[in-house]
């Protein structure tokens, strides 16, 4: 998203855009899928003076705006995303930590069915498998 469209949003909504409102944006934007502390780390090598409860409220704001969303891959904080990419399903591997995405339309006959049968819709966007990924059960693992 270009700083004037997100002005303008912003704008739209009686906000302004401020300069800790575009950094959280853009580090979110250059981490790909980043927690609240990686963000903050991230904008303070920019704005030194940016405290954590700024990110904090910087992003649910940016959720509010539609800009960003968040699954919880772990046990600890959300991990943060755009809004704009694809929907995705998120593969969290328990051993070695790391993440990989999925088409969502794998599980859609899953979610079609809970809708179907309890009237209830899987929010896709924050659905995560923890499991063991293949170079961990393989021993590729270094």
């Amino acid at each position: 998203m270009s700083e004037s469209s997100l002005a303008e949003m912003l704008r739209s909504r009686g906000l302004r855009l401020t300069a800790q409102r575009q950094l959280v944006l853009q580090a979110v934007l250059d981490l790909g899928h980043a927690t609240p502390e990686q963000v903050h780390t991230a904008v303070r090598e920019v704005a030194a003076g940016v405290n954590i409860t700024t990110i904090y409220r910087t992003l649910e704001l940016l959720e509010r705006l539609g800009l960003v969303t968040h699954t919880h891959l772990s046990h600890g904080s959300p991990t943060y995303h755009t809004a704009g990419e694809h929907q995705h399903v998120h593969l969290v591997c328990r051993n070695c930590g790391g993440i990989d995405e999925f088409d969502p339309e794998l599980i859609r006959p899953l979610a079609d069915q809970l809708a179907r049968q309890r009237g209830f819709r899987v929010d896709i966007g924050h659905v995560s498998l923890f499991g063991v990924c293949g170079s961990c059960e393989n021993g590729d693992q270094e």
